[in-house]
Formats: C-alpha cells, structure tokens, sequence
C-alpha cells in the first residue's frame, strides 16, 4: 500500500472510533505530524476520503468530518438496494465451485456467528463488510463493489451500526443467514429478496436513531428515494 492509502487508512479508523471529532476542523500539517509522514502523501490520502465523502475542506479552516443527513442515508440506502440484491442473485448463479458458493468463502459468517457470541461488535462489523463485498467481488464487477464500500463507510460516520442499540447482533446475524443460505443453494430469487429485506431494515433503522426517530424530513427523503414494495 502507498503512504497516501496508508494515510488514508489511518484517518478512516479515526472517523470510526471518534478520534477524529465531529464538527472539529483539522489541518494537513496537523495530520502529517500525527502520522509521522510528509504532507504529499497525507494531502493525497484525506483528498481520497473527500472524494469518498468522508470529510470535506473548508477553505481556510482545514477539512472536518461528514455526517450523513436523513436524505443522504435514503440515497445511499436507494443506490444499495438497486445493486446489492441484483448481485446476491449473480452470486446466486454462479458455479457451484466459485468462492461465494464455497464453504471456504463463508468464513466471514462464521466469524460474524463468533463474534456475536462473544459480544464483539467490533470484529462483527468488520466481517460484515467482507461479507457484503465478497458477495460482489465474486460477480466480478469491481466498481460496483467499490462504490458499496464507499456507500458504507459514509453510513458508518453516524457511529454506524445499529447493534446494540436498536437490534443484537444475534438479529443482525439473523438477517444475514438467508441470503448467504440462499446464494449456496442457487436460489437467487430467494437471495435478492433477503438482501432487500436486510438492507431496508438496516437502513430504516439509521434514520430512526441518527435522527431523533427519524424526523419528518428524513423520512419524507427515504419514502421518495427507497421503494420498499417486495
């Protein structure tokens, strides 16, 4: 990896936990020295979390945090709901022998059952996400696979998970478990309905706790943008 990806990297972790404050303004020689690097690379890696919608420059004031708004979350849930079930029933037609059909290539479930168990949500949320891209990676479209990952990683600024606050991560994994089930059996109907139904609940789910319940507007964003008909 570059110095720039490994700077980006670095702050990405810190827009997650916290360590970098909402609504608090940073600098680039801030970052540089933080991170031990030149200011070249750690320019080049924060302009890759703007260009990702991470954070944002302020001319004069340095670059601070990006918070989803409701109707950033209803686009963002809207452009994953065309795309991940349409993948889930790709995977569901590929080879029986390909990655995402292969026992192998459940691993990440696996450590998602683990990790609920032990009450890890950290390591939850991480296989998760490889869950979610190995299911598009193994359709093979990159960009797509690209684009949800930047989709998610915008969700996760609002402290992004909605385990343990409004559902366990053993309901979490609950709504996993049909769609990996369904993408195995090569049934991809089955799968894209499952994910569907994972991702509208996730979804309303973030508007309702990152919004005081979800306030009017937000909602009136998630009902123009999200069609929730099966």
């Amino acid at each position: 990896m570059t110095l720039a990806g490994q700077a980006a990297e670095r702050v990405r972790g810190w827009l997650y936990d916290g360590t970098i404050e909402r609504d608090a303004f940073y600098s680039v020689p801030q970052m540089a020295d933080l991170l031990g690097m030149s200011r070249s690379p750690v320019r080049e890696g924060l302009l890759s979390l703007a260009g990702a919608g991470l954070i944002e420059f302020v001319p004069n004031r340095g670059f601070r945090a990006v918070r989803p708004s409701g109707h950033d979350i209803a686009e963002i849930f809207a452009l994953r709901l065309a795309l991940e079930p349409l993948g889930a029933a790709r995977a569901a037609a590929l080879p029986a022998s390909a990655d995402v059909r292969n026992p192998t290539a459940t691993l990440a479930l696996e450590t998602m059952r683990t990790a609920a168990a032990k009450g890890d949500s950290a390591r939850f949320a991480s296989a998760d996400q490889r869950l979610h891209a190995a299911i598009l990676e193994a359709v093979g479209n990159a960009r797509m696979t690209a684009l949800i990952a930047d989709l998610r990683d915008a969700t996760r600024l609002l402290g992004a998970s909605t385990a343990g606050r409004s559902r366990s991560l053993s309901e979490i994994l609950d709504e996993h478990e049909p769609f990996v089930a369904a993408i195995a059996a090569g049934d991809g109907a089955r799968a894209a309905m499952s994910m569907r139904r994972h991702l509208i609940a996730t979804g309303r789910l973030l508007v309702q706790q990152a919004f005081d319940d979800g306030d009017d507007e937000a909602w009136a964003a998630w009902d123009r943008l999200v069609d929730e008909d099966e």
